[in-house]
């Protein structure tokens, strides 16, 4: 039988720690420093959350393994936004496109460095199974 959902479709915080794989401390941290706005509230006073938090969450997810900061973070999550609302100035939606360029060669810079840190790795593992080998 499926869960049938408050008519507009808001999740409790566990249901989102569920779709995101975040913990509920993460969720409501993200809260506290302003990268989540304050959730709705039921009746009982629990924390309901839309699709939009769920995807913002899930972007977050995405950027903190490659170390952005928390003011990093806020200022793609404010961009994107920006984008998504429309009604922009041609120059205005061109400085926030070229906002977004200089996010995507930074994490392309990013991925650069954690590719090399990678084969670095790799290299010493192979290093130790041969020691490993040779000791046998």
């Amino acid at each position: 039988m499926t869960e049938a959902r408050q008519p507009t479709d808001l999740l409790q915080i566990g249901d989102v720690s569920d779709r995101t794989g975040l913990s509920l401390r993460t969720i409501r941290h993200y809260e506290e420093v302003g990268l989540l706005p304050e959730p709705q509230r039921s009746p009982g006073g629990f924390r309901l959350y839309g699709h939009e938090a769920v995807e913002r969450l899930l972007l977050i997810k995405r950027m903190k393994p490659l170390d952005f900061s928390l003011e990093q973070m806020r200022e793609l999550i404010e961009v994107r936004e920006q984008l998504s609302r429309g009604g922009l100035t041609a120059g205005r939606r061109a400085e926030l496109l070229e906002h977004l360029r200089t996010f995507h060669a930074l994490v392309e810079h990013k991925l650069g460095v954690l590719r090399e840190r990678v084969e670095s790795a790799e290299a010493f593992a192979v290093q130790l199974a041969d020691e490993t080998r040779r000791r046998d």
